[in-house]
């Protein structure tokens, strides 16, 4: 039997197929996020109070994971950099391909931890200004990168929401791929990776393929994949589906990817899904109550009273020494077990993928917790920017919020218990694939830890967290 195609459904493939999809949804993005760098910039400096910090830190990144969760890569597909990337490349087209030391992600690992860390140094979240800085900031990077080297570089080496996303979407129950082998094999100009040319000026395209080099009949998986669709426009032939599949499956499987090569030979691969999954952690452990005292201890350790340095090493626990100390002693436990004489580092950078469905649903359940309980927040605060420009929209509703912290706790545990089921599934099949008889033993230990990440997580929930941004709390 078939997975079921979406391209195919009556009236849903016909949307999703539309040849104006994208670029009708990058304006939309773009005037959103038009609005938001305006408000930023010119509206009230109280992060409850403007559309950048409520927009921006509650919704968006709400929005993006459940997304992600249920659907797949589709803020990638419809993100406003690319449109405003096109339309620079009018003017200045690039010649130059990506560096070669640098076509990996440690780059954008750099850049994500960076990321991560700016945000709690710098309070982003109550900084209006400071949040549509870093999206202009953004835009002239994306422009920057994608003028001066060709395809997608800036999507694939350099973006770090869009490594977050490519993570997050391996769990994502559709993905892109051909839907008949057979029509591929006997295909012989590759338009779905090169782009469909035209018939009476060869040089010129008109349907362009993908710019981040993955071809159908070898792509696997979600990673690197921006759900763009310009594959199924490039396609002569109609061969692009975009299928149903189980979760997380690709993590399991190590065949030669396209672009991508085998991840068990992916160092970078594997040290961006841990700083993924422990990210997590560390994020959400930075918005409850027990972090200050932490950090009391942390700057009495240090003998400094700088909260740069107080940060940074709390970083460095949590995103090197603990995942280096800790995942090291479970994979020699884990060899020990299986009797095996592989190396403990290829063996933990192989189990590294198990933490990306914990890692998601750490996610998921923080950001639900921020989307939902300031579900309606960004009415009052629409309400009063329109005021602010003459247009009248009613006075503001300031007591508007969401759900009750009780109604969303249940909500954050179903996401983790998902989050570990997806983990441990992922565990076996790699442990089934690479120890055989053994694999029992050698699931053991990583069982264990996940399911202390899993706690520990649930204990993090289950603590008072910050209302970043909003009034509510």
């Amino acid at each position: 039997m078939r997975p079921l195609d979406l391209l195919r459904v009556p009236v849903l493939g016909a949307v999703l197929g539309w040849r104006h999809l994208r670029v009708t949804a990058q304006w939309l993005m773009l005037a959103v996020a038009g609005v938001i760098v305006l408000h930023g910039l010119v509206g009230p400096q109280l992060a409850p109070k403007n559309l950048a910090t409520i927009l921006t830190w509650v919704h968006y990144r709400g929005l993006l994971v459940a997304v992600l969760v249920l659907g797949g890569n589709f803020f990638c597909g419809a993100c406003p950099l690319v449109l405003v990337r096109n339309a620079v490349r009018r003017f200045v087209q690039p010649v130059r391909r990506f560096p070669r030391r640098l076509r990996n992600k440690w780059l954008s690992i750099g850049l994500l931890v960076s990321m991560l860390f700016a945000y709690e140094a710098f309070d982003l979240w109550s900084a209006p200004a400071a949040t549509a800085g870093l999206i202009l900031a953004y835009f002239a990077a994306a422009v920057l990168v994608d003028v001066v080297f060709e395809r997608a570089a800036f999507c694939k080496y350099v973006c770090p929401i869009g490594q977050f996303s490519f993570v997050a979407s391996t769990v994502s129950p559709l993905e892109v791929t051909m839907r008949e082998p057979e029509v591929c094999a006997s295909c012989t100009t590759a338009d779905c990776v090169g782009g469909r040319r035209s018939e009476r000026e060869p040089e010129k395209i008109v349907r362009r393929g993908c710019e981040l080099d993955l071809y159908l009949p070898t792509k696997v998986g979600n990673l690197d994949c921006t759900f763009c669709l310009d594959c199924v426009h490039a396609c002569p032939h109609d061969n692009v589906a975009l299928t149903a599949r189980m979760p997380a499956d690709e993590l399991v499987a190590d065949p030669v990817r396209s672009s991508l090569g085998r991840l068990s030979r992916r160092r970078d691969l594997s040290v961006l899904v841990l700083v993924f999954a422990f990210g997590a952690l560390l994020n959400a452990f930075g918005m409850v109550s027990p972090v200050y005292a932490f950090q009391r201890w942390l700057a009495g350790v240090l003998a400094t009273d700088s909260e740069v340095l107080v940060l940074g090493a709390l970083f460095t626990l949590g995103l090197v020494v603990e995942p280096l100390l800790w995942l090291g002693l479970t994979g020699f436990v884990a060899l020990r077990l299986a009797r095996s004489s592989q190396g403990v580092a290829r063996h933990v950078a192989r189990f590294a993928f198990a933490f990306a469905p914990i890692g998601v649903g750490v996610w998921a359940a923080h950001y639900a917790f921020h989307l939902l309980t300031g579900l309606w927040t960004f009415v009052p605060v629409a309400q009063r920017a329109a005021r602010e420009t003459g247009l009248e929209l009613g006075e503001p509703m300031w007591g508007r919020g969401g759900l009750t912290e009780a109604a969303v706790l249940p909500i954050e545990t179903g996401l983790l218990v998902l989050g570990l089921a997806g983990s441990l599934a992922v565990a076996a099949g790699l442990a089934r694939r690479d120890f055989g008889d053994r694999w029992k033993a050698a699931l053991l230990p990583w069982g264990a830890t996940l399911v202390v990440f899993f706690a520990a997580a649930v204990w993090l929930m289950r603590q008072p967290m910050e209302m970043r941004g909003t009034f509510l709390g």
